[in-house]
């Protein structure tokens, strides 16, 4: 599913996802024979990997306006039952993914055939499912198992297609390149409507994020890297032993504080470009104030 990538309105390419920086020496360059297999696996993976994200994104955005509707319609029983569930699960990742494929200039007869991709795995188990043979959870799991490898043959199938001619408003371009705060934003949706204070331990997650990412792409070698990684470390450690010690709605505020200070984290090394790429800081940064927001919200509308 090959696209030239050029947003219409501004002539503007966009560059073909680079690989990692790391600290080794860059490799001799391959021979064009070699190169362009490799190449064009990059892409393949690289529009499946924007697909997951679009279809995670419906869920996120979609998930909560069903069970509004649902709630407000009074059918939120029929809603919940899983052959229903599971149906509109697939409509609201199959909205996302068209969102994005018809971004990226694909056809339509390519986004309809993904569509099918992911409807078809659900209505082939209803079957064994109305029949008894299945549960719910394996309804939804197997759904989900066959999605793939449908999902990667329509991507192989349309991989060599040229891109349909699209015009899209400076506007929608400026949104699309803010992906990772649209996503964090999205991934907190529901929790507005129902707000709580996450676990104290949660706030490991913080630092170690970034010893993973740095050590997979190699970005801890410079020059005391690791050391302020360690460090970064040591302090959402402590942070975290200090508010499950304490307890309470002490232990509440320092959670709180503990994920906005790391927007601060975050937003350093989107400056300076180092660890981890600047859009998984960016979608950070958004993800712990909104988190923050959120907990801070849930602390002073409860009773202590």
């Amino acid at each position: 599913m090959e696209n030239n990538q050029m947003y219409a309105d501004s002539l503007t390419a966009v560059p073909s996802p680079a690989p990692l920086p790391t600290d080794e020496p860059a490799p001799s360059a391959p021979t064009p024979a070699a190169a362009a297999p490799a190449s064009s696996r990059r892409r393949l993976l690289w529009h499946l990997g924007e697909m997951a994200l679009a279809m995670v994104a419906g869920m996120l955005l979609l998930g909560p306006l069903w069970e509004l509707a649902g709630a407000a319609l009074g059918v939120g029983d029929a809603l919940a039952r899983p052959e229903i569930a599971a149906l509109v699960m697939a409509t609201n990742m199959t909205v996302g993914m068209t969102v994005g494929m018809r971004y990226r200039a694909h056809r339509w007869h390519a986004v309809g055939e993904m569509a099918a991709a992911m409807y078809a795995p659900f209505l082939l188990l209803l079957v064994p499912f109305r029949a008894g043979l299945i549960d719910a959870d394996a309804l939804l799991l197997g759904g989900h198992l066959l999605m793939i490898p449908a999902m990667v043959l329509v991507a192989v199938r349309h991989r060599h297609e040229a891109s349909a001619p699209v015009r899209r408003h400076r506007v929608v371009v400026a949104l699309a390149h803010r992906w990772p705060t649209g996503l964090a934003l999205l991934m907190t949706v529901d929790m507005w409507v129902d707000p709580s204070v996450l676990s104290p331990w949660t706030m490991l997650v913080l630092p170690g994020g970034y010893l993973v990412i740095g050590a997979a792409r190699r970005t801890l070698g410079g020059r005391g890297v690791l050391a302020i990684q360690l460090a970064g470390l040591a302090v959402w450690v402590a942070l975290t032993l200090v508010a499950v010690g304490a307890g309470g709605r002490t232990a509440d505020w320092l959670v709180a504080f503990g994920w906005l200070a790391h927007a601060g984290w975050d937003l350093a090394h989107h400056r300076n470009r180092r660890v981890v790429p600047r859009g998984y800081a960016e979608f950070c940064a958004v993800l712990d104030v909104a988190l923050a927001a959120v907990m801070v919200l849930a602390i002073l509308t409860t009773d202590a």
